[in-house]
Protein backbone atom coordinates (compact mmCIF):
# COMPACT_ATOMS: atom_id res chain seq x y z
CA UNK A 1 0.00 0.00 0.00
CA UNK A 2 1.78 3.60 -0.70
CA UNK A 3 0.31 6.25 0.71
CA UNK A 4 0.36 9.78 -1.30
CA UNK A 5 2.40 12.99 -0.26
CA UNK A 6 0.78 16.65 -0.87
CA UNK A 7 1.63 16.84 -4.34
CA UNK A 8 -0.57 13.81 -4.89
CA UNK A 9 3.06 11.39 -6.03
CA UNK A 10 2.51 7.92 -4.60
CA UNK A 11 5.05 7.58 -1.56
CA UNK A 12 6.34 3.52 -1.41
CA UNK A 13 5.60 1.94 2.18
CA UNK A 14 8.61 1.41 4.06
CA UNK A 15 9.05 -2.82 4.57
CA UNK A 16 8.40 -3.91 8.09
CA UNK A 17 11.44 -5.40 9.93
CA UNK A 18 9.37 -9.17 9.82
CA UNK A 19 9.33 -8.66 5.72
CA UNK A 20 12.86 -7.05 5.38
CA UNK A 21 13.56 -11.15 7.10
CA UNK A 22 11.11 -13.03 5.63
CA UNK A 23 13.03 -11.85 2.22
CA UNK A 24 16.24 -12.52 3.29
CA UNK A 25 14.61 -16.06 4.87
CA UNK A 26 13.02 -17.07 1.41
CA UNK A 27 16.85 -16.09 -0.70
CA UNK A 28 18.20 -18.47 1.16
CA UNK A 29 18.79 -22.05 -0.10
CA UNK A 30 19.46 -23.73 3.95
CA UNK A 31 16.16 -24.74 6.18
CA UNK A 32 18.04 -23.52 9.23
CA UNK A 33 18.69 -19.42 10.22
CA UNK A 34 20.33 -18.00 13.32
CA UNK A 35 19.37 -14.83 15.32
CA UNK A 36 23.00 -13.42 14.35
CA UNK A 37 22.18 -13.13 10.56
CA UNK A 38 19.65 -11.09 10.88
CA UNK A 39 21.74 -8.86 13.20
CA UNK A 40 22.26 -5.85 10.64
CA UNK A 41 18.52 -5.47 10.00
CA UNK A 42 17.52 -3.77 13.37
CA UNK A 43 18.20 -4.40 17.01
CA UNK A 44 18.45 -7.44 18.92
CA UNK A 45 15.27 -6.76 20.44
CA UNK A 46 13.27 -6.05 17.87
CA UNK A 47 14.69 -9.20 16.03
CA UNK A 48 13.69 -11.71 18.24
CA UNK A 49 10.34 -10.22 18.40
CA UNK A 50 9.96 -10.52 14.31
CA UNK A 51 11.12 -13.93 15.10
CA UNK A 52 8.56 -14.92 17.49
CA UNK A 53 6.22 -13.52 15.73
CA UNK A 54 6.92 -15.38 12.60
CA UNK A 55 7.28 -18.75 14.61
CA UNK A 56 3.85 -17.80 16.24
CA UNK A 57 2.51 -16.76 12.25
CA UNK A 58 3.82 -20.68 11.38
CA UNK A 59 6.50 -19.19 9.30
CA UNK A 60 9.33 -20.74 11.04
CA UNK A 61 9.59 -23.30 14.15
CA UNK A 62 12.28 -22.82 16.84
CA UNK A 63 15.06 -25.52 17.36
CA UNK A 64 16.90 -24.18 20.27
CA UNK A 65 18.14 -20.89 22.10
CA UNK A 66 18.86 -18.27 18.31
CA UNK A 67 18.16 -21.37 15.86
CA UNK A 68 14.88 -20.85 13.80
CA UNK A 69 14.00 -23.43 11.19
CA UNK A 70 11.85 -23.22 8.00
CA UNK A 71 8.13 -24.47 8.21
CA UNK A 72 5.48 -25.30 6.03
CA UNK A 73 2.34 -25.87 6.48
CA UNK A 74 1.14 -29.92 7.50
CA UNK A 75 -1.15 -31.70 4.61
CA UNK A 76 -2.82 -33.74 7.35
CA UNK A 77 -3.09 -31.22 9.80
CA UNK A 78 -2.62 -27.82 8.79
CA UNK A 79 -0.12 -27.31 11.45
CA UNK A 80 3.21 -25.56 10.82
CA UNK A 81 6.06 -28.52 10.38
CA UNK A 82 9.65 -28.62 9.53
CA UNK A 83 10.34 -28.31 6.62
CA UNK A 84 13.78 -29.45 5.87
CA UNK A 85 14.04 -32.53 3.60
CA UNK A 86 15.96 -34.76 6.00
CA UNK A 87 13.66 -33.87 8.73
CA UNK A 88 15.05 -32.86 11.94
CA UNK A 89 18.36 -34.52 11.93
CA UNK A 90 19.29 -32.65 8.75
CA UNK A 91 18.06 -29.46 10.66
CA UNK A 92 20.23 -30.18 13.31
CA UNK A 93 23.38 -31.11 11.60
CA UNK A 94 22.60 -27.54 9.22
CA UNK A 95 22.35 -25.70 12.44
CA UNK A 96 25.75 -27.08 14.11
CA UNK A 97 27.57 -26.07 10.94
CA UNK A 98 26.18 -22.70 11.21
CA UNK A 99 27.49 -22.32 14.39
CA UNK A 100 30.74 -23.47 13.36
CA UNK A 101 30.93 -26.62 15.38
CA UNK A 102 32.70 -29.38 14.29
CA UNK A 103 30.65 -32.96 14.39
CA UNK A 104 30.42 -36.55 12.70
CA UNK A 105 27.97 -39.11 12.32
CA UNK A 106 28.10 -41.55 15.10
CA UNK A 107 29.19 -45.34 15.15
CA UNK A 108 25.41 -46.51 14.70
CA UNK A 109 24.92 -43.86 11.70
CA UNK A 110 27.97 -45.29 10.12
CA UNK A 111 27.72 -48.89 10.66
CA UNK A 112 24.03 -48.64 8.92
CA UNK A 113 25.21 -46.24 6.17
CA UNK A 114 28.12 -48.46 5.24
CA UNK A 115 25.83 -51.44 5.16
CA UNK A 116 27.54 -52.99 8.80
CA UNK A 117 23.85 -52.93 10.23
CA UNK A 118 20.56 -53.39 9.56
CA UNK A 119 18.94 -51.41 12.32
CA UNK A 120 18.12 -47.79 11.60
CA UNK A 121 19.31 -45.43 13.90
CA UNK A 122 15.92 -43.64 15.24
CA UNK A 123 17.26 -41.15 17.60
CA UNK A 124 18.89 -38.11 15.87
CA UNK A 125 22.25 -38.02 17.51
CA UNK A 126 25.65 -36.55 16.21
CA UNK A 127 29.56 -36.87 17.98
CA UNK A 128 30.59 -33.50 18.50
CA UNK A 129 34.31 -32.49 18.73
CA UNK A 130 35.38 -29.99 21.43
CA UNK A 131 32.40 -27.78 23.38
CA UNK A 132 28.77 -27.39 22.49
CA UNK A 133 26.11 -26.96 25.03
CA UNK A 134 23.03 -26.01 23.65
CA UNK A 135 20.27 -28.32 23.00
CA UNK A 136 18.59 -28.64 19.49
CA UNK A 137 15.14 -30.03 19.78
CA UNK A 138 11.78 -30.19 17.68
CA UNK A 139 8.68 -31.27 19.03
CA UNK A 140 9.21 -34.21 21.19
CA UNK A 141 12.53 -35.55 19.40
CA UNK A 142 15.99 -33.75 20.90
CA UNK A 143 19.33 -33.91 19.23
CA UNK A 144 21.77 -36.02 21.29
CA UNK A 145 25.39 -35.29 22.09
CA UNK A 146 28.23 -38.35 22.01
CA UNK A 147 31.83 -37.13 23.08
Amino acid sequence: MSGFCSRGLAVPRRRTLREKIGERIARQRGDVFLTREFRDLGGEDQVLRALRGMVRDGQLVRLGYGVYGRAEASQLSGKPMLAARGGFIDAARQALNKLGVEWEQTEFQRAYNEGGSTQVPINPAVRVKGRFARRLSYQDTELRLER
